[in-house]
């Protein structure tokens, strides 16, 4: 085998629609130019997406991404974080100084937890 780390990372979610306007529109994401059915793919480094649930999940059974970590790096956190703030979004831990640069934790609209550092963290 020759894994060679994560290469596709998505977030089941309620409303699809709300979700892809969300990540494109508050976070500053944009959509990639082909997304297959039931998904929208942003043009990320690993692919990102948020997705329709995959039959049998149930998203209202628990937290969602309980026990999962998903950081995005963004060169320019702190305004990042001043536009979720002016967006209303819930902001789950201020932004601090440490190993990955400034960081903080906003909720998305389903709930999720998402990490934003400015250090480029290496390859």
């Amino acid at each position: 085998m020759s894994i060679t780390g994560p290469d596709f990372l998505a977030l089941q979610v309620r409303d699809l629609e709300r979700a892809a306007e969300f990540y494109e529109k508050t976070v500053g994401l944009t959509r990639a130019a082909v997304s297959p059915p039931h998904a929208v793919v942003f043009d990320t480094r690993p692919a990102f997406a948020v997705r329709d649930p995959a039959a049998g999940v149930d998203l209202e059974a628990g937290p969602l991404g309980l026990g999962v970590a998903l950081w995005m790096h963004d060169p320019e956190a702190p305004a990042l974080h001043a536009a979720l703030v002016a967006a209303g979004v819930t902001i789950l831990q201020e932004p601090f100084e440490g190993p990955f640069g400034t960081t903080f934790v906003f909720r998305d609209p389903d709930g999720y937890a998402v990490t934003v550092h400015d250090r480029t963290t290496p390859a």
